[in-house]
C-alpha cells in the first residue's frame, strides 16, 4: 500500500482513520479481539462462579467472592490491554507507511517490550487518578468522622451534622469537577506517549516527555478527535447493549443467566469493533505532529529512495528522533574579517610553547602565516620569529 505523508487537518485525520480502519478491518479487529476474548472468558467465569455460589446457598458471600475475583484478574487485564494497545499502534504505524502488517507480526514485535508498555500505562494512570483517589478517600473519611454511616443516624439525624455533610458533599462535587479538568489536560499531555514508545523504541519516561513535546500546540485538535470518537463509541455501545439495559430495568436490575451470557458475547463483538478506533487516530496524530515539527515526511522520502538518514557526516545519532535540518530556522555563520583578525593582539594569536618541540613547531607555523595576519609594523623576514628574537 503506497502512502503519501503530509500535514493533515483534523478532518483529514478522521478520514484517514476511517480509510485505514475500513481497508484493514480484519487486522485491527483481530488485534482487539485478543483482549476482548480474554475479557469474555473471564466474565463467563465470573457468571459461572456466581451461579455456583447460588446453588451452594452461599449467595451472601457472592459480593466478596466477586470482589476477590476482580482483584485477581485485574493484573491480567492490565497486561493484555497494554499488549493490545501497543500492537494496534504498531499495526497502524506499518500500514500508514505502506508496509505489510499481520496480527501475529504486530504482537510478536511488541512482546519483548511488553513490560515497558505496561509500565508506561501504569505511570500515566497513576498521574491521572491519584488526585481522584485522594479526594474520594478524604470525603469518605469526613463522612465517617461525622457519623454519616452510624446505624442510628437515619432515625435520629443531627441537623448540624447534616448541614456540615451537605457542605462537604458540595465541595466534593467541585473538587471532582476540577479533577475532571485536570484528567483531560493530563490525558492530552500524554496522549502520544504510547505511539512514541512503540515507534521510536523509547522507555516509559522518555516516551512521556516525547509526548509532551509532540502534543504541544495541538492538544485542542487531539481533544476534538477523542471527543468525536468517544461519541461514536458511546453510540455503538448504546445500540448493542440497549436491549440488555432495558431488560435489566424491567426485571429489577437482574438479568437471567442466558441474557448475561448473550450480553458477554455481544460485548465481545462490540469491543473488537470499537476498540482500535481511538488508538488508530492517535497514531496518525503522532505522525502528523512529527511531520509538522520535524519534517518527518522528507525523512521518510529519503529512506524510501534508499538514501541514508541521518547521513554519516551529519553528526546525528541514529535511532534518536531529532528535528531535520529543513525543519529548523536558517543557520547563521560568523566569518572573521581581516580587520578583526588584524585587531587581535599577537599575544592572543600565538600559543605559549610548553617544550622545545612545541616551540619549533610554532616557528615553522609562523613561517607559513599569511601576510594579512602579520603585524604591519614588523619587517617580514622568512623563517624568523621576531617576537621571540
Amino acid at each position: 500500500m503506497e502512502t503519501t505523508l503530509r500535514p493533515m487537518s483534523l478532518g483529514e485525520i478522521l478520514d484517514r482513520t476511517a480509510q485505514l480502519y475500513r481497508t484493514h478491518f480484519s487486522l485491527f479487529a483481530g488485534i482487539a479481539a485478543v483482549y476482548a476474548g480474554v475479557l469474555l472468558v473471564l466474565n463467563l467465569m465470573q457468571i459461572g462462579l456466581s451461579q455456583l455460589l447460588k446453588s451452594m446457598h452461599m449467595a451472601g458471600q457472592q459480593i466478596w467472592v466477586s470482589l476477590g475475583f476482580v482483584v485477581l484478574i485485574l493484573p491480567v487485564m492490565v497486561i493484555v490491554s497494554g499488549a493490545a494497545i501497543a500492537a494496534n499502534n504498531r499495526a497502524v504505524a506499518w500500514v500508514n507507511l505502506g508496509k505489510a502488517a499481520t496480527i501475529r507480526g504486530a504482537y510478536k514485535s511488541i512482546l519483548p517490550r511488553i513490560w515497558t508498555f505496561v509500565w508506561l500505562m501504569f505511570l500515566t494512570t497513576v498521574i491521572i487518578m491519584t488526585p481522584f483517589v485522594v479526594i474520594y478517600a478524604g470525603f469518605l473519611f469526613f463522612l465517617f468522622k461525622f457519623g454519616a454511616f452510624r446505624p442510628g443516624q437515619a432515625q435520629h439525624p443531627d441537623p448540624q451534622a447534616f448541614a456540615v455533610i451537605g457542605v462537604a458533599f458540595f465541595l466534593f462535587l467541585l473538587l471532582i469537577l476540577a479533577w475532571l479538568v485536570y484528567a483531560v489536560l493530563m490525558g492530552l499531555r500524554y496522549s502520544l506517549a504510547v505511539p512514541a514508545c512503540v515507534v521510536e523504541n523509547l522507555k516509559a519516561r522518555k516516551a512521556m516527555r516525547r509526548s509532551i513535546e509532540l502534543s504541544s500546540g495541538s492538544r485542542g485538535r487531539i481533544f476534538l478527535l477523542g471527543l468525536m470518537i468517544m461519541f461514536i463509541q458511546l453510540g455503538l455501545v448504546l445500540i448493542s447493549q440497549g436491549f440488555f439495559i432495558f431488560a435489566a430495568f424491567k426485571n429489577h436490575m437482574v438479568l437471567p443467566v442466558w441474557a448475561q451470557i448473550l450480553q458477554q458475547f455481544v460485548g465481545f463483538l462490540t469491543n473488537s469493533f470499537i476498540g482500535p478506533m481511538y488508538a488508530t487516530g492517535l497514531t496518525l496524530f503522532y505522525y502528523d505532529q512529527r511531520i509538522r515539527k520535524e519534517g518527518y515526511d522528507i525523512e521518510w522520502m529519503m529512506e524510501a529512495a534508499g538514501l541514508e538518514w541521518p547521513p554519516p557526516w551529519s553528526g546525528i545519532e541514529s535511532g534518536i528522533a531529532q528535528p531535520a535540518p529543513w525543519a529548523v530556522g536558517p543557520l547563521t555563520t560568523e566569518t572573521a574579517s581581516p580587520e578583526t583578525a588584524s585587531a587581535t593582539p599577537a599575544s592572543e594569536q600565538a600559543a605559549t610553547p610548553e617544550s622545545a618541540a612545541d616551540a619549533s613547531s610554532a616557528d615553522q607555523a609562523a613561517a607559513t602565516t599569511e601576510p594579512a595576519l602579520a603585524d604591519p609594523s614588523t619587517p617580514a623576514t622568512p623563517g624568523i620569529d621576531h617576537e621571540q628574537h
